[in-house]
This record gives C-alpha cells, sequence and structure tokens, in this order.
C-alpha cells in the first residue's frame, strides 16, 4: 500500500446503494439530521458487439461531475442505439429521509447536460412514480403534484389537496401526514411516500469506422453531515464505523490526521464536516471489449480538506487532485469518496 497526502489506497471494494449516516461533533450516535447522497453513474448504452470504448475520462468532485466518452464503430454497417442516463431513484418513506437533491428541478434534478461530437443533445426523459409496487404517475399527474417527492414545491402542492383526497392517496401507499407547525400554527400536513424513477434517454448514431465523442456532465448529491464521530474509540466498536472503514479504505494515515485536528480543537470530536460521494461504475459494459484507456480525477475541493477512497496506482496531479489511469478496463466495482471539511467560521 501507498499512501499520498490525505489519500489512503487499498483495493477496491463494492458501493453499497445504502448510506449509513454519521454523528454530529457532539455525539457518537449516528445523527437523525444527516444528508444521504444518491448514487450517480454514467451512460448505458443498447448493448452492441461492434461499439467499442476507447476511452473515459471521469472527473469527481463536490460541485460537478464530468465523463467524457470515445465510442468506435468496429463494424461495417452503421449504428443507431438509444443511450440512456439512469438517474437514481428518490425514495422517501418518512420524515426522516433527508436526500440531497441539488436542484429544485422536479425532472433534471441533478442539472444533467450532453454533447456528442461537441454539439448539444436533446433527450427526452421517463418518470414513474411507483408506491407499494404499483405505477401510480398518472395519480400524481392527474392531482398536479410533481413527482420528484423531494422538492418543497411537491410538499408545497399536496397541501392544496383536497382532505376528501387523502384516504385513497394513503391506500395507494403514496402518502402520509405529518403534524407540525410551518409558522401558521399546528397542522396537519400530507406529505409524500413514494419511489421516483427516472431514466434521460436518446438515440446516437455511431457512423462505421468512425470516433463518437460524448460528453456529459452534471451536479453530483452530495450526502452531508454536520460533524463527524471518526477517531472516537467508542463509535470505533459500532457496526457503521466499521461499514466505513471498509467502504472508504481508512487507515493509520487518514486517522492521524483526524487526530491531529481533535488535538488542535482541544475536542474529543475533531471540527470537522463530512462530504460523501458515490459513483456507480459498473453500470457500464454494454460495448465490445473493456475500456481501452480509463482516466478518473477526484477534487477534494481544498487542500486542506481530508480525502479517503479506494483504488490504486493513484498519481497526485494537484494540490487538491489524484489520478487513476487504467488499460483495457473493465468495471466491476463501484467509487465512493469521504471528504473532511473544516467546519465553517462562525
Amino acid at each position: 500500500m501507498r499512501i499520498y497526502r490525505n489519500l489512503v489506497l487499498k483495493p477496491s471494494i463494492l458501493l453499497r446503494l445504502s448510506v449509513l449516516a454519521l454523528a454530529s461533533g457532539l455525539s457518537v450516535a449516528r445523527a437523525n439530521d444527516s444528508i444521504a447522497e444518491l448514487a450517480t453513474g454514467g451512460l448505458v448504452l443498447t448493448r452492441s458487439a461492434d461499439i467499442e470504448m476507447r476511452s473515459e475520462d471521469l472527473y469527481v468532485s463536490t460541485r460537478e461531475i464530468r465523463v467524457t466518452y470515445h465510442f468506435f464503430n468496429t463494424g461495417p454497417q452503421d449504428k443507431t442505439v438509444t443511450v440512456a442516463f439512469p438517474m437514481p431513484d428518490i425514495t422517501v418513506k418518512g420524515p426522516d429521509d433527508n436526500i440531497s437533491v441539488p436542484t429544485e428541478n422536479p425532472e433534471n434534478f441533478l442539472d444533467f447536460s450532453t454533447r456528442a461530437d461537441g454539439r448539444p443533445v436533446t433527450t427526452r426523459v421517463e418518470q414513474k412514480v411507483f408506491a407499494k409496487g404499483v405505477d401510480r404517475t398518472a395519480e400524481l399527474r392527474k392531482l398536479g403534484v410533481p413527482l420528484q417527492p423531494a422538492l418543497k414545491a411537491t410538499n408545497d402542492a399536496l397541501d392544496q389537496v383536497s382532505h376528501a383526497q387523502w384516504g385513497e392517496l394513503s391506500f395507494m401507499g403514496l402518502t402520509d401526514t405529518e403534524e407540525f407547525d410551518d409558522g401558521s400554527g399546528v397542522l396537519i400536513h400530507l406529505r409524500p411516500r413514494w419511489t421516483l424513477k427516472t431514466t434521460y434517454y436518446f438515440e446516437q448514431s455511431f457512423p462505421a469506422g468512425r470516433e463518437v465523442v460524448i460528453e456529459h456532465r452534471y451536479k453530483p448529491s452530495v450526502g452531508y453531515s454536520a460533524g463527524t464521530a471518526l477517531g472516537s474509540r467508542q463509535a470505533a466498536k459500532e457496526s457503521w464505523y466499521k461499514e466505513y472503514q471498509r467502504k472508504y479504505c481508512m487507515d493509520a494515515s487518514f486517522f492521524g490526521a483526524i487526530e491531529r485536528a481533535k488535538l488542535v480543537a482541544k475536542s474529543d470530536f475533531p471540527p470537522l464536516e463530512e462530504q460523501r460521494l458515490a459513483y456507480i461504475l459498473t453500470t457500464g459494459g454494454n460495448w465490445a471489449g473493456p475500456i481501452r484507456s480509463f482516466r478518473l480525477v477526484v477534487d477534494k475541493g481544498d487542500p486542506q480538506n481530508l480525502v479517503s477512497l479506494c483504488g490504486d496506482g493513484v498519481k497526485k496531479i494537484a494540490p487538491t487532485q489524484f489520478e487513476i489511469r487504467k488499460s483495457d478496463f473493465i468495471p466491476t466495482r463501484d467509487l465512493d469518496v469521504l471528504i473532511l471539511t473544516e467546519h465553517p467560521q462562525q
């Protein structure tokens, strides 16, 4: 194992899509107010034996994810295939489900955009709502309720639904009720309890014997905790702590930096906040053969931030950036990134 400043390297591990919340700086218990990240990924092509991926260049940060693909049609005929970008499912089951959604756009909630050979691509979107395993999209559209359950606009629209319809919506598993004071007194509010599935897609032509460059970018869903219990001996005995060690490949170098932060702060807990990113590498593979050239750059945002992730062959290329290059790469594991940042000055 090679250790770089603020980066710990170990073999890759499998991403688990559910996210465990960490504790705030005042407690070693897992916090209720943590915000969970959504695991996102790249493009998915309809399977083709003739289209190979010559290269993939992936940039991951808390501000933006950018991916550039170089595809080549090795076959004797032009191919037109469906290219899809499956957005992560958004599920709200209860009042404690806090999900990081970077925009208020009910359809393009990750601000996703695509270009093919330098030209903007017009994508279509398919959205479906499920509750108790049944497609309930039509019911919500009829009521004029946004399909994205984690938006303020959705809650506002549900507040306008007639009380006479509450029972039916609850029976379908679409909604539940919560009682709280929103500034106008204690009232009972209708709240979403459904899953939204979203896919962006477009048709792309791949001329025989030619390369096609597809680029896409979007704002990531960044998990967040206002503090961290990492470095706590008591928390180290808990199952979520071991999962963090496995998921982010943290070791003595990373924990040493946390201990130094605690000493400077003269506190049992480090003055650090968590940011978490998850990227699904394994959604690909519907092209011919491995990725000839794969490049990953992880940007931790600030030179003082601590970052831990799993990988091998990492090279520090800038004060905040770390690079992994692979040849003939077949993705079999996904990427998780943990970034610890200093508490903002009050």
